[in-house]
């Protein structure tokens, strides 16, 4: 098993930032994938940004103001996040996919409440 422990959500005004930060228990022995989604009372969980094989996938929405990061040897995944706005207001999750020998798994954390409002 693999814990996600997330930090940095809060409250914050619109056009301000945040970063959040995603740190796993422990290392797999192979990261398909790591990223941040969000979900929003009613609606589904929807991709916000992720990290495959060092590349990088943004939502529309948050593109030219949000950018992730990952540091693989600390197993920890950024998500700095510019000009926010009204809609960002979510849960922010982390997640993990990844292979420990030949077994799939995917991991998620508990969630991190990000609300912009003034």
């Amino acid at each position: 098993q693999v814990q996600l422990v997330e930090s940095g959500g809060g409250l914050v005004q619109p056009g301000g930032s945040l970063t959040l930060s995603c740190t796993a228990s422990r290392s797999m022995r192979s990261v398909s994938a790591m990223g941040w989604y969000r979900q929003t009372p009613g609606n589904e969980r929807e991709l916000v940004a992720v990290v495959i094989s060092g590349m990088t996938k943004y939502a529309d929405a948050v593109k030219g103001r949000f950018t992730i990061s990952r540091d693989g040897a600390a197993n920890t995944v950024y998500l700095q996040m510019n000009s926010l706005k009204s809609e960002d207001t979510a849960v922010y999750y982390c997640n993990l996919k990844g292979y420990d020998d030949t077994v799939f798994s995917d991991y998620w954390g508990q969630g991190t409440q990000v609300t912009v409002s003034s």
